[in-house]
């Protein structure tokens, strides 16, 4: 008998999951279209688009409808740049020495739930111990609610660079001088096994940095840190394994060298001059500008959060950042949605929007930065980035009309990742 009753229920729920799900949209943003459609049906099943039709669609009995009539739906969003891992705090530079991977693992799932939930349904995270791999597993096997992961599980730099942990320490300090397996390499041959051993930990991305960073204790953050041909050696070794490059870069000369050297795409990019956004266009390579982030690092450096050192340069990173995005827009140079976010309180990654229409992007450009754009960036425009059939069923839903006030993108009342219902 309990045998009967396990296969009715197994039998049940597998009718369930077969079940096609009917979202009747008010107003729809595709990702692709410059204009919006009113009065469309999407048709999910099995976790995937599997029609966009006109009008509302009857559902037949086996249907089950979703109605968004009053709301605007959109694609799943894209962050280019979080770091899961991270939250800013004025205790953040002790953490490094007060945190085990076990302590930054459960503090993350919250991190990673909140970003779902604000609509992100998918993220690259550019950075941090090693224990983003293991939430980008811990995502994908349904152990913990969160976005899509694609991560570049620790971040690649010189001696002195910045990841180097050992900036601004005694060498005694640390139990062992940081190395590649650290993430910190020079030269062509350790540059080569740090890239491998990412990639062997189960890395997505290769994310390097060519010039320091503003939490660096050590010098200012617009000096270069690798060679051209030292970047070209990353790149190499990342596109042998099908991967791209990332590169975290400040100062003007250390994106021009990361630009010529190949990579996919500038982070940040604060000192970018006319020379840099050249070549970023002949090379077609993609900005992710993070303003929030340096609006938020300038906050807290004001707040007194950090020494001297760092809040000198937090706060000249948050002056100059949404001038320079501004800039890089107006001069045609491919934008893809970032936020660094971690420098700032996770799920509040929607401000990102508002900075960029207050910087001359109009309001469609910025949902497309982070839907069509941000999905060609990550490689995955097949699979995500637009309401389009045959793609994951990744699809949100905001009150208010985000074309007229982008600050409605905040108002995510929706949420839906590869067919399963998050937030309604």
């Amino acid at each position: 008998m309990k045998k009967m009753i396990f296969l009715l229920l197994l039998l049940a729920s597998q009718a369930v999951q077969a079940q096609k799900t009917y979202i009747f949209c008010g107003k729809l943003i595709d990702g692709i279209s410059n204009t919006i459609q009113k009065q469309v049906t999407i048709i999910v099943d099995s976790g995937k688009i599997a029609g966009i039709e006109k009008g509302y669609i009857d559902p037949g009995v086996a249907g089950r409808v979703i109605d968004l009539k009053s709301k605007t739906v959109l694609p799943g969003l894209i962050d280019c740049h979080v770091h899961l891992e991270d939250i800013l705090s004025s205790n953040t530079l002790m953490e490094v020495f007060t945190l085990s991977d076990a302590d930054i693992a459960y503090r993350s799932v919250n991190f990673a739930k909140r970003t779902l939930l604000a609509g992100f349904t998918t993220v690259r995270d550019l950075g941090g111990t090693g224990v983003n791999i293991s939430m980008k597993k811990a995502v994908e096997n349904g152990w913990i609610d969160g976005p899509r992961i694609f991560t570049a599980g620790k971040i690649i730099s010189s001696s002195g660079g910045a990841s180097d942990p050992s900036n601004g320490f005694r060498d005694d300090v640390f139990s062992h001088r940081p190395g590649p397996g650290d993430g910190v390499a020079d030269g062509k041959d350790e540059l080569i096994k740090a890239v491998r051993l990412q990639i062997k930990s189960g890395a997505d991305i290769i994310k390097i940095a060519s010039t320091g960073g503003v939490f660096e204790l050590g010098d200012n953050n617009k000096r270069a840190k690798f060679t051209i041909e030292e970047i070209k050696t990353v790149v190499e070794i990342a596109r042998d394994y099908g991967l791209k490059v990332a590169c975290h870069a400040h100062g003007a000369e250390g994106i021009r060298r990361a630009v010529i050297g190949g990579v996919a795409s500038i982070e940040h990019g604060t000192y970018m001059d006319d020379e840099d956004i050249k070549l970023m266009k002949q090379y077609g390579t993609w900005y992710v500008p993070t303003i929030i982030a340096g609006k938020a690092v300038a906050d807290s450096a004001r707040k007194g959060y950090y020494p001297p050192i760092i809040a000198s340069k937090g706060i000249a990173f948050g002056e100059q950042i949404q001038k320079t995005f501004a800039k890089a827009y107006k001069e045609g140079v491919k934008i893809a949605f970032g936020t660094d976010a971690g420098a700032f309180d996770h799920g509040k990654n929607y401000l990102e929007f508002q900075y960029m229409v207050e910087a001359g992007m109009p309001e469609m450009e910025a949902i497309k930065s982070a839907t069509s754009n941000a999905a060609i960036l990550l490689g995955k425009e097949n699979d995500l980035g637009s309401v389009s059939k045959g793609k994951f069923a990744d699809i949100i839903a905001v009150d208010g009309d985000p074309l007229t006030d982008i600050k409605v993108m905040k108002n995510v009342v929706f949420v839906m990742k590869a067919g399963k219902v998050f937030v309604n």
